[in-house]
């Protein structure tokens, strides 16, 4: 298990999303700021609260042309249901591999039941990581306000 650090290439993952479509990733988000979410589940009021805040700022994010998908290992019903209930516009991917992903990132894994811990990464348009925030538990994690800066500087720095 290998943490993501800042200059890494991200590594390729497919987000499957309710209406049947997949979204692979980084390479959907080339050309682009991006942030990837995997978040423990619809059952987790921190994480609701985080796609929540992240959609609250599309407007903010779409002006800095950033762009956002979320993964969890949530079956397909149970992701239509929080997808609906927040009002989600951005991808968010179900069904997800938690092994395949601690493996491939670092993704922390709770075993019993198996979910992802609360990981996010910004990655630049050519899809390497500028941040990558892993948590243990249930709070730690991205919030908008803080992309938004982070974007705002590299972006001035040319």
């Amino acid at each position: 298990m290998a943490l993501l650090h800042p200059g890494d290439a991200f590594p390729e993952i497919t987000a499957t999303t309710v209406d049947g479509a997949t979204h692979p990733v980084p390479s959907e988000l080339r050309g682009h700021f991006g942030v990837v979410l995997f978040y423990r589940g619809s059952w987790c009021p921190y994480c609701n609260a985080q796609l929540r805040s992240f959609e609250r700022a599309a407007a903010k994010l779409a002006e800095l042309d950033i762009k956002v998908v979320a993964l969890s290992v949530d079956d397909e019903p149970t992701t239509k249901e929080l997808v609906d209930k927040l009002r989600l516009s951005f991808p968010v991917g179900h069904s997800a591999d938690a092994k395949a992903l601690q493996d491939a990132m670092g993704a922390f894994v709770n075993q019993d039941p198996v979910y992802l811990q609360s990981t996010g990464f910004v990655l630049d348009p050519s899809g390497t990581v500028l941040v990558s925030v892993y948590s243990g538990g249930a709070i730690g994690r991205l919030v908008p306000e803080d992309v938004i800066g982070m974007v705002r500087y590299v972006s001035e720095q040319g």
